[in-house]
């Protein structure tokens, strides 16, 4: 039977790779993103490789009040739902001298409460089916708070904790809640940043994910060996940790 998924903010880096990942895979894909032109190129290049698997659908994901309704088009598209990654995410540029607000909120509004306002439809019809995967793009930079990024972390962080109470919430109903932590990535998101260790290309971050949903992890650390590296400045006492240029 083919499987069906909802990727949120698929127009570039690991969403796009993910989109083509999954249509590689099998999978029926609503591809969704403000970028519209961009989403629907991706949609068109994945269909003229054969049978039509991926379908555009737009939505900005600070308009929380309008993801139900964008969600249920996409179920109906689909015709049901396995699974969902909530891929959206933005990291402005700023200095340590920068406190700008309105940045800030751009990126709890994107990062955080846009993938509350898409997968909290998600969890509701996972928990009526009894069934389905739940999948969204943290990053490591939320296990700590780190100087030079104070709400990108903490964006992050409140991502991390909303998942690990959706996982403990639904496991009982069968759905999987996976948190995906990457490490640095070549994507839009990091390019012209001087400081990017051991990155890995979009295309080899989607192609673990894709594994770490197979293999039906609670938490992911892309590639592994940072799951190693943070539970090291993990156990960094604050005291040190704040001065350190990390």
């Amino acid at each position: 039977m083919l499987k069906r998924c909802i990727v949120v903010g698929a127009s570039g880096g690991i969403g796009s790779a993910l989109v083509r990942k999954l249509a590689g895979e099998g999978y029926l894909i609503a591809a969704i993103d403000l970028n519209m032109q961009a989403v629907s190129e991706l949609c068109a290049e994945v269909n003229a490789t054969g049978m039509e698997r991926a379908w555009p659908f737009e939505h900005d994901v600070t308009d929380t009040e309008t993801a139900q309704a964008v969600f249920d088009k996409a179920v109906v598209r689909l015709d049901g739902l396995d699974a969902i990654i909530y891929a959206a995410g933005v990291m402005p540029r700023i200095t340590e001298d920068d406190y700008d607000t309105a940045l800030d909120r751009l990126m709890m509004e994107v990062n955080t409460t846009g993938a509350i306002g898409w997968l909290n439809p998600a969890a509701t019809r996972f928990r009526l089916q009894g069934r389905g995967s739940i999948v969204a793009i943290g990053s490591c930079a939320g296990d700590r708070g780190r100087r030079g990024q104070p709400v990108y972390c903490a964006s992050k962080a409140a991502l991390h904790t909303y998942l690990e109470s959706l996982r403990n919430r639904l496991a009982v109903h069968g759905v999987h809640v996976l948190t995906i932590k990457p490490g640095p990535v070549h994507t839009p998101l990091t390019a012209g940043l001087e400081k990017l260790p051991m990155a890995i290309e979009a295309t080899k971050a989607a192609d673990l994910i894709f594994a770490a949903m197979a293999r039906r992890a609670d938490v992911a650390y892309i590639p592994l060996q940072w799951a190693v590296i943070m539970s090291v400045i993990k156990t960094i006492p604050s005291l040190i940790f704040r001065r350190m240029s990390i």
